[in-house]
């Protein structure tokens, strides 16, 4: 079977359920990982701004889209020609059968199993004992956040942040004012590229809150991603244990 991916953390998922660059065989060019399997995938443009014409003379037999990555007009012209499955992940739940019927389809349930069983595992055990109110920052000019019908907000909820946002949905614009009930500001390495500098703005306004960059693959990548995170989890965990300590 020959597939085009149009979701980075999907493309991540192929390959970690054991198909090569010669079942897929189209990606974004957002689809990183793994770097040394996706190098000779060809690259079909943007999750936003996907090259058509590129898909059509690859003749995939399935293209896998997106939801909320992907954008509607353009899967749906796909649609006229292709078969294209739309994946819509949310909760932890929606990403154990996004992996349970990948695996189903490509003859790769046992591995399918033992990603999703890794994923339980690694959710289960990390968690703080007691909640700490966070607010998860995606963008910058204007600041926009994660609310409660999102895939971060569950990884967050899982191990054991409250989400001061939670009574929003989707991504909303807030102000820096925004943020006062907050225990701990995470910035996200992704979408918008936080970097150090921005936590010194922040900090100027918030002098005594904790405020870190994270890692915004453990948190919004779906798929097999979360597999590969324990060890980051605990740290980070670790990290803010010893905020509440101090």
């Amino acid at each position: 079977m020959k597939i085009v991916s149009l979701v980075p953390s999907i493309t991540e998922a192929l390959f970690d359920l054991g198909l090569t660059e010669n079942e897929v065989i189209g990606r974004t060019k957002f689809c990183i990982h793994p770097q040394d399997k996706i190098k000779n995938v060809s690259v079909i443009g943007g999750t936003k701004n996907i090259n058509i014409e590129k898909i059509k003379a690859l003749q995939p037999d399935l293209i896998l889209a997106n939801k909320e990555e992907n954008v509607k007009d353009q899967v749906e012209a796909l649609m006229s020609d292709f078969k294209v499955t739309v994946t819509n992940v949310e909760t932890i739940e929606d990403n154990y059968y996004l992996l349970k019927n990948l695996g189903k389809l490509l003859g790769k349930e046992e591995r399918a199993q033992l990603f999703n069983l890794k994923i339980y595992e690694i959710l289960n055990q990390a968690k703080l004992e007691t909640p700490v109110k966070a607010a998860y920052l995606i963008w910058k000019n204007p600041y926009m956040t994660i609310g409660s019908d999102t895939f971060i907000h569950r990884i967050l909820s899982e191990i054991g942040f409250e989400n001061i946002f939670k009574d929003k949905t989707r991504y909303p614009q807030i102000t820096t004012e925004d943020l006062a009930d907050a225990e701990v500001i995470m910035l996200s390495s992704e979408p918008f590229p936080f970097k150090e500098k921005h936590i010194e703005e922040l900090q100027a306004f918030y002098p005594d809150k904790k405020i870190m960059i994270v890692d915004g693959e453990a948190f919004s990548w779906y798929g097999t991603h979360i597999a590969k995170c324990e060890n980051y989890f605990k740290e980070l965990l670790a990290e803010i244990h010893l905020m509440q300590q101090s």
